[in-house]
């Protein structure tokens, strides 16, 4: 069996991980397979936090550009991530791992509410922790709510996960097929070069605390275990002092 070189991760999902192939809503398959994944890296013996977004049921973006109130919209967006939250936990503790989700808001009747000591103690006892409703603070993006929660439960590495996109390039591979992926480079150059890895807020947290990250399709097959023992895939982005 694989050893692996991450003994904790943060993952974060975004809500096209839970559309799949779809625009809108969870795609019960394509959650399953993600699951799946989960639970091999729980049987390697890695423990794992999970952030997931709410892109899929709500996009605060779209509704302050409609005339939404902001403060408000991004409420109803940690709210989406809630839902999110609540059915991977289900699939996942269907596929026999026990799982726990924590919740930025208060929001007893379904979720513990996040408490930084209470996460460690799940993650010690060997339990996957769901961290929903971001940060719990309109204007921050999941994006940031990952890197915080990453460097809260002193994760190894922040695991990225994007949708049919193997990495980072230089620009949207969709739009520009002669786009350069990138197999390593640092978060400073990440930042100076504008890349779209995550928001720049979140970005920064990351190059503060030498939070190591890693960017790859979930959907390609055995992709999280392969992340997790180290193998190379997807582009790494670190701080200039780590050498890989």
């Amino acid at each position: 069996m694989s050893v692996p070189k991450y003994k904790r991760v943060l993952l974060k999902l975004s809500g096209e991980a839970f559309s799949g192939e779809t625009d809108y809503g969870i795609d019960t398959p394509t959650l399953i397979k993600t699951a799946k994944q989960i639970k091999k890296v729980m049987e390697l013996g890695g423990t794992i936090g999970i952030v997931v977004g709410g892109g899929n049921i709500w996009r605060g973006a779209e509704a302050e550009a409609n005339g939404m109130d902001r403060v408000t919209a991004d409420y109803a967006g940690m709210l989406a991530t809630v839902i999110n939250a609540l059915a991977l936990q289900d699939i996942l503790e269907r596929e026999g791992v026990t799982t726990r989700t924590l919740s930025a808001i208060n929001i007893q009747q379904v979720a513990e509410p996040f408490i930084r000591r209470r996460a460690l103690r799940h993650l010690e006892k060997g339990r996957t922790v769901i961290f929903a409703g971001g940060t719990g603070n309109p204007y921050m993006t999941t994006d940031t709510a990952a890197a915080l929660r990453a460097i809260e439960i002193e994760a190894d590495v922040l695991l990225m996960t994007k949708n049919k996109v193997d990495g980072i390039y230089s620009a949207d591979p969709f739009k520009k097929p002669g786009a350069k992926k990138f197999d390593k480079l640092t978060h400073l150059e990440a930042l100076d070069l504008h890349l779209k890895v995550m928001d720049a807020t979140a970005l920064s947290l990351c190059l503060e605390n030498k939070l190591p990250i890693l960017v790859f399709d979930l959907q390609t097959p055995h992709s999280l275990e392969r992340a997790i023992i180290g193998e190379p895939i997807g582009t790494l982005v670190y701080s200039e002092d780590q050498n890989d």
